[in-house]
């Protein structure tokens, strides 16, 4: 389910007349159904970022509006000044109460189509802007505003691992007994064949004996402790110590040792990020959890040896965020440039009994596309080696991507490093 943002802001006497100017100006647009998206300064402000050059309520608006409706527009508004001509674009200013309004028409372009707007809510009126996760990625990230955009979506990270960390203490235990059984059969499962429990994994791992391991976001610990079966020095780093417990337990029982570190992963002790592990591997179901992936990246990065490898396998974009299939019906019903947060269960709710499910378990999920995905590892530093696109295996699903495997690696230091 998609969730609208609520943009809550302490309101000031200059902020007070930022917001009344901006909603006489969307009701002018209304009245003749221009389309618009606010834009640079103002739309940081109305998603609750203060720019370091305003340090309050912008004295300005800029909004993008719909080009071919810019004459139109500049009429209704009384708009004297001459329009600024560009090759891509025109723009024209009006002045109401202390505020320079600036609007923008980029020629040959349709506002509602644009990936990056987003709608929010402020004091019960629809808004819409361009989201904060373009101007995090387009600015450089020495930029004052981008520092203050970095801080803000960190600080949007500790609470998104605060819910899922109450989530994923609550009866996470119960639910992999329900699942997988006790941890003593489990245990017995993995070691009469561990290459079975790493299934699709197989074909990217390097030899295994001896390797210092690490999986992130690890869970129960099914594929790190397989891993350490075949004779890996594993470690599991997972926000939950229900998942710890119960990986513990099937890893004794399996009579191997296994390091479990309970801690959010963009959280790690800092002697844990000394470029020591051969392989960092995470899998299924593990990207959405991150309102930004660069943060992720850069610890993988910090984790890795020169020549140690990554191997990162999660469900395909393609799935998660435009198909919605029934039996052997497929119907496109998502977005797949969507940037906005979603809220679902946790993943375990699904094996407990109904009585058992509580309301703190709904968490939030930014779904990602492939070209993100992939950027994000590359721009951390690391080469990428390998993209596989693995199809669905059921035969009504036949032709779909179900499950992506990317492969990457830090690259050795060279000698004149």
């Amino acid at each position: 389910m998609e969730i609208t943002i609520i943009v809550e802001v302490k309101i000031l006497a200059s902020e007070t007349a930022w917001w009344e100017t901006l909603f006489v100006v969307l009701d002018k647009l209304g009245s003749i159904k221009a389309d618009y998206t606010l834009i640079r300064s103002s739309a940081l402000f109305a998603q609750g970022i203060v720019t370091q050059q305003d340090q309050a309520a912008p004295d300005r608006l800029e909004l993008s509006i719909q080009w071919d409706l810019a004459q139109r527009v500049y009429e209704v508004f009384g708009a004297q000044e001459e329009k600024n001509r560009r090759a891509d674009c025109e723009s024209f200013q009006v002045h109401y109460q202390n505020l320079t309004i600036t609007f923008y028409a980029y020629l040959n372009t349709v506002v509602v189509t644009d990936p990056d707007r987003l709608e929010i809510v402020h004091t019960n009126r629809t808004i819409w802007v361009k989201g904060l996760d373009y101007y995090l990625h387009s600015l450089p990230r020495e930029h004052p505003d981008s520092r203050a955009l970095q801080n803000y979506f960190r600080q949007l990270q500790q609470h998104n691992s605060q819910l899922n960390q109450a989530a994923w203490n609550q009866a996470a235990y119960d639910a992999w007994i329900q699942r997988h059984g006790p941890p003593q059969v489990l245990a017995e499962r993995i070691k009469k064949d561990p290459l079975a429990r790493l299934a699709s994994l197989n074909k990217y791992l390097p030899a295994i004996e001896g390797k210092k391991i690490i999986n992130l976001l690890g869970s129960h610990g099914t594929k790190a402790i397989a891993l350490a079966v075949l004779g890996g020095q594993v470690t599991i780093v997972d926000i939950s110590q229900e998942n710890a417990q119960y990986a513990h337990e099937v890893a004794a029982a399996a009579g191997v040792q296994l390091r479990y570190i309970v801690a959010d992963v963009l959280n790690l002790p800092t002697e844990e990020l000394d470029h020591s592990y051969e392989l960092v591997f995470m899998e299924l179901g593990i990207l959405h959890y991150f309102v930004d992936l660069a943060p992720l990246a850069q610890t993988v990065e910090r984790l890795l040896r020169p020549g140690g490898r990554l191997i990162l396998q999660d469900f395909h974009p393609v799935s998660t965020k435009l198909l919605k299939s029934s039996s052997k019906k497929h119907k496109v019903s998502g977005n797949y440039f969507d940037k906005s947060l979603h809220t679902t269960n946790v993943a375990f709710s699904k094996h407990l009994a109904a009585e058992t499910h509580k309301a703190s378990q709904q968490v939030y999920l930014r779904y990602w596309s492939l070209g993100e995905i992939v950027t994000a590892f590359a721009e951390a530093g690391l080469f990428i080696r390998r993209l596989e696109e693995e199809p669905n295996s059921k035969i009504d699903d036949m032709g779909i991507p179900k499950t992506f495997t990317l492969v990457a690696e830090r690259l050795p230091v060279s000698v004149s490093d």
